[in-house]
């Protein structure tokens, strides 16, 4: 009869640190960044919407390359959410009459009267989200996460 020990598996371990680590609590962290969007700030448009329409509003007139670049969108997931704010008249797309490879993107005046009333929200969310942390741990916290998504070889 194996003799009972107080000691913790190494395979109990691992499992706790990986149950305890970036890729859950990354999870979490998502799971209520997105239920507070829905309920405070629009059920109809998503994070990655508003961060396009912002940008924007913001650079004025991107290609599709260099806004997706920076609101951190692949290629396979650019183009449909365009096409959607497209559909919703939030933004217009048109060819680059230099370059007919490339589409111009616009933000419309619907768009840009949007933004401009959901961004408060926006902030209040994070604010929220936050708000569990001193204003010194908040500039630390996002300046850490600003530098794990953006270092060389990230997203």
């Amino acid at each position: 009869m194996p003799r009972p020990t107080s000691r913790k598996s190494e395979r109990a371990e691992a499992l706790e640190a990986a149950l305890d680590g970036l890729g859950p609590l990354a999870r979490q962290l998502n799971q209520l960044h997105t239920r507070l969007w829905y309920e405070q700030v629009h059920q109809d448009l998503t994070g990655p919407q508003f961060t396009v329409l912002s940008l924007l509003d913001l650079h004025g007139d991107l290609d599709q390359g260099t806004l997706g670049t920076l609101a951190h969108l692949d290629k396979s997931t650019a183009a449909p959410l365009l096409e959607r704010l497209r559909r919703r008249g939030l933004l217009d797309l048109e060819k680059d009459e230099r370059d007919r490879r490339r589409k111009l993107v616009r933000l419309t005046e619907s768009g840009r009267h949007l933004v401009a009333r959901l961004a408060p929200g926006v902030t209040d969310v994070s604010d929220q989200m936050l708000d569990v942390l001193t204003a010194e741990e908040r500039e630390a916290f996002l300046r850490m996460l600003r530098r794990v998504t953006t270092r060389p070889g990230g997203p």
